[in-house]
């Protein structure tokens, strides 16, 4: 049964950094891609970055450009996020996510994604 267990969040005040982790297991296969993801309180999950599993692509959109770094280390099965330069607008609950070995849809999109973590809370004070 594969399992994501993500880690690293907490509480900071604007300015501040966190890195976030997100450990699969129980996986008999190589994801195609891992993500992160985030959801604030009465909002949609929005998608932050994605990376390959053989680490080649990234992909992102303009949320916390500059400001977020996704990286993958395959051999320890880990996707971390750095985020530096915190705002108040980032507090949410983030996720990790990997897809299947073969995607059926782009990566930047949630229905690309098979396995969720349970997330971790981020909260960025002013």
């Amino acid at each position: 049964q594969v399992q994501l267990v993500e880690s690293g969040g907490g509480s900071v005040q604007t300015g501040g950094s966190l890195r976030l982790s997100c450990v699969m297991s129980g996986h008999t296969f190589s994801p195609h891609a891992m993500a992160w993801f985030r959801q604030a309180p009465g909002q949609e999950r929005q998608f932050i970055k994605a990376k390959t599993w053989t680490g080649y692509n990234t992909f992102e959109t303009s949320i916390a450009n500059g400001r977020f770094t996704i990286s993958i280390d395959n051999a320890k099965n880990t996707l971390y996020l750095q985020m530096n330069n915190l705002k108040p607008d980032d507090t949410a609950v983030y996720f990790c996510a990997a897809t299947p070995q073969q995607i059926r849809a782009s990566v930047m999109t949630a229905d690309a994604y098979d396995y969720w973590g349970q997330g971790t809370q981020v909260t960025v004070s002013s």
